[in-house]
């Protein structure tokens, strides 16, 4: 502001340009303030006290897990290398794991010489993994573990697709697939090196159900044990292992003795069908083995087959000749007969060879399998077509030779597997009029002949402890005055009992037992009539003492037994002929008398159009039981028939269903064969020896006024001609 008189000049800043930027001065002042807001003590912004506090928390936890897990990490190590090293240390050498078996296995030879059955554990023999057909082993490989050669023993990514697929399919993440690598599961196959001793307290099948038992803890096991034996052994070595210890089925350890099982071959020399269908077997080998159901071993082989052809092993071509030609069953292990005929040569023979030996035992048998074949069609073919649909009725037949060697057995209707129940052998049965031949081979060795006479009139017995006792004819009629060949042609009850009762029960009972009846024997005058039980097997080996002319048989199946690859036989045949039972002339009578029960009696429906045949027939009562056995000069045939449970056959007697049977059996076994004469004696044009005693009017008394018993008591006890 200017005065007036005094003027002065005004000052006027100068104007300043606009700069892009803050000036400097400016950015001075702001420095200046900046530095005094920093110098002047102010309040820090508030931070969230929560934020803090996890970041702490977490970063506490963190180090406290890292803390840990090293040295958890360091001990799982540790420990992990600890038991690697004791379980290498406990390892064999390779070659002796390739067979673990406690016991040792029967084959079983026929009378030929071929294999027909087998029973216990297989093994074929060492086999190597490069000895063995090219396509077994990649069939092996493609199916259980297709990156063996590339792991160390697990696969953590085959153990996560397993767990993947078991939670998928709503089970527990152990329960099916494992993901086992084959080195795993020869670790279980070794039962994680533990061995099975009797004095564990358990069986050897609990044992090994235990080693095969799914665990988080047998998991964690399996893991030090695989990588020991994949340090202590070459993957091939492991593979040997493998290959010699996998069970295939049927008995068959190891892949040799299943190829030689199903194939008839070496492991060696099987096809690529069969090595498909052979690796096929280790998932459930009971299951698809192919003797018990060929076409589904043959579905999982063609599934083995594109897994091959998918990894590389083999061309889209190979594979198809493959499936249009797939593995079929040796003749051997396509027949599956005689199960029941080796279930009794088991039983038996020699348990401490048979049963208790460690060696591989060799048994040649009199098995014949043409025979066997004969007997099987000959019941399927009555059942068939004379049998209801859905009977429950059982049968089995019984063929031997005159000395006792049994040529085939069936057991039941059903195909025979190891262990099932044999009627031939086992069944206990009441034998019905079956068992009169034996009171008349008594007689006819004491002095009566073949044209003897017997009264078949009412006949009243007192029974001690029972009363009276009245046995009836099958027929409700009485004949009068009868020959004894009439007497057993037409099955006549009281002449039976009056000749047992003439001769003496214990002379009857002493026959019977000596033929081979080993069963108790009833001491009752209805023994007669058959109440008395005995097994097919015997009566068949009692009726072939009649056919050789009076000499007691001893049913036999064993004609050699021998360890494996030794030539010296350890025993020979354990049965045969034995001693005299009746004199030659008694038993020639009794095939002729056995001959007419056949031409003129109970056995009519029977006869065979080409050759002779003595036979006797036999119900129980109530028909219970249904017994036919007859014989040709060549072999004789034992029928039995009725019901596991003892109830009533309906419409069924030894003359019907078991004489078919009888029939059909014997047709086939003869056919091709010579007829020849049985050994009986011919009436006509030979001239006989009369009757040593006068037993016409004997036989016609009341048995219990019959003096006569202890003269031929004391007879009977001299020495039997």
């Amino acid at each position: 502001m200017s005065r007036p008189g005094n003027k002065k000049t005004t000052l006027v800043a100068p104007r300043r340009a606009i700069a892009s930027g803050p000036s400097k001065s400016r950015k001075s002042a702001e420095q200046s303030a900046g530095s005094r807001r920093k110098s002047s003590p102010r309040r820090k912004p508030s931070r969230n006290i929560f934020v803090s506090l996890f970041r702490w928390l977490f970063g506490l936890v963190f180090g406290v897990i890292w803390w840990i897990g090293i040295r958890v990490t360091v001990l799982v190590v540790l420990v992990l290398a600890g038991s690697t090293m004791y379980y290498y240390s406990k390892l064999p050498p390779a070659i002796e794991q390739v067979d673990g078996r406690s016991r040792g296995s029967v084959t079983m030879l026929d009378q030929t010489g071929n294999v027909f059955a087998w029973r216990g554990e297989q093994f074929g023999g060492v086999i190597r993994a490069n000895t063995i057909s090219p396509y077994l082993k990649n069939a092996v490989i493609a199916t259980e573990d297709k990156r063996f050669y590339q792991h160390f023993g697990i696969s953590p990514r085959g153990i996560a697709s397993a767990i993947k697929i078991n939670l998928s399919a709503g089970r527990g993440p152990l329960q099916g697939n494992g993901g086992s690598t084959i080195t795993q599961q020869v670790g279980k196959i070794l039962c994680l090196g533990n061995v099975y001793g009797p004095s564990s307290g358990i069986t050897e099948a609990e044992f090994e159900k235990d080693c095969r038992r799914s665990s988080l803890l047998r998991k964690l096991k399996e893991v030090p044990f695989s990588f020991a034996m994949e340090l202590k052994y070459t993957k091939d070595q492991i593979l040997m292992i493998y290959l010699n210890r996998a069970y295939l089925g049927a008995g068959a350890q190891g892949f040799e003795a299943a190829s030689q099982r199903y194939f008839g071959k070496s492991a060696s020399a099987v096809s690529l069908a069969e090595g498909a269908m052979l690796a096929g077997l280790l998932k459930a080998p009971s299951e698809t083995a192919p003797t018990r159901n060929l076409g589904r071993a043959q579905d999982r082989a063609n599934l083995i087959l594109g897994l091959m052809l998918d990894q590389g092993y083999l061309t889209k071509a190979e594979a198809d000749a493959a499936r249009a030609n797939p593995g079929q069953l040796s003749a051997a292990a396509a027949t599956v007969a005689g199960g029941y005929f080796a279930d009794w040569v088991m039983d038996s023979g020699p348990a401490f060879l048979i049963k208790g030996s460690l060696e591989d035992v060799l048994i040649k048998t009199t098995f014949d399998p043409r025979i066997q074949r004969a007997a099987e069609t000959a019941m399927a073919k009555i059942f068939d077509e004379k049998v209801k649909a859905g009977s429950k009725a059982e049968a089995a037949i019984v063929v031997m030779s005159a000395d006792g060697a049994v040529r085939a057995m069936v057991g039941g209707r059903n195909d025979s597997t190891a262990g099932q129940f044999n009627r031939a052998t086992q069944a206990l049965r009441q034998t019905g009029s079956s068992f009169k031949p034996f009171v008349y081979a008594a007689a006819l060795d004491l002095g009566y002949r073949f044209d003897s006479l017997v009264e078949d009139a009412p006949i009243t017995i007192n029974v001690p402890g029972s009363g009276n006792w009245s046995p009836q004819n099958y027929s409700r009629k009485f004949e009068g005055t009868v020959t004894l060949t009439t007497a057993l042609s037409h099955s006549i009850n009281t002449a039976a009992v009056r000749i047992s009762e003439a001769v003496g029960r214990e002379a009857v009972r002493t026959v019977a037992k000596d033929f081979g009846i080993g069963s108790d024997l009833d001491i009752g005058p209805a023994l007669a009539l058959g109440t008395s039980e005995a097994t097919l097997l015997e009566m068949t080996g009692a009726y072939a003492g009649i056919l050789n002319g009076g000499r007691s048989v001893t049913p036999y199946g064993l004609v050699e037994l021998s360890l494996q690859g030794e030539a010296a036989p350890l025993m020979d045949k354990s049965g045969g002929m034995g001693e005299r039972v009746i004199s030659e002339f008694s038993a020639r009578q009794l095939v002729y008398m056995l001959n007419q029960v056949a031409e003129t009696g109970t056995a009519k429906r029977a006869l065979l159009p080409d050759r002779k045949i003595a036979a006797k027939t036999g119900t129980t009562q109530g028909a219970r039981d249904a017994w036919f056995i007859g014989f040709t000069a060549d072999y004789v045939v034992g029928v039995w028939m009725g019901n596991d449970d003892n109830s009533k056959l309906l419409g069924v007697t030894g003359g019907g269903l078991p004489a078919e049977i009888w029939r059909e059996t014997m047709l086939k076994v003869s056919e091709g064969t010579p007829a020849r004469a049985l050994p009986m004696i011919d009436p006509l044009s030979e001239a006989l020896p009369p009757a040593t005693l006068d037993t016409g009017a004997a036989v016609q008394k009341d048995p219990a006024q019959n003096i006569l018993e202890e003269v031929l008591g004391a007879i009977f006890g001299k020495k039997k001609r």
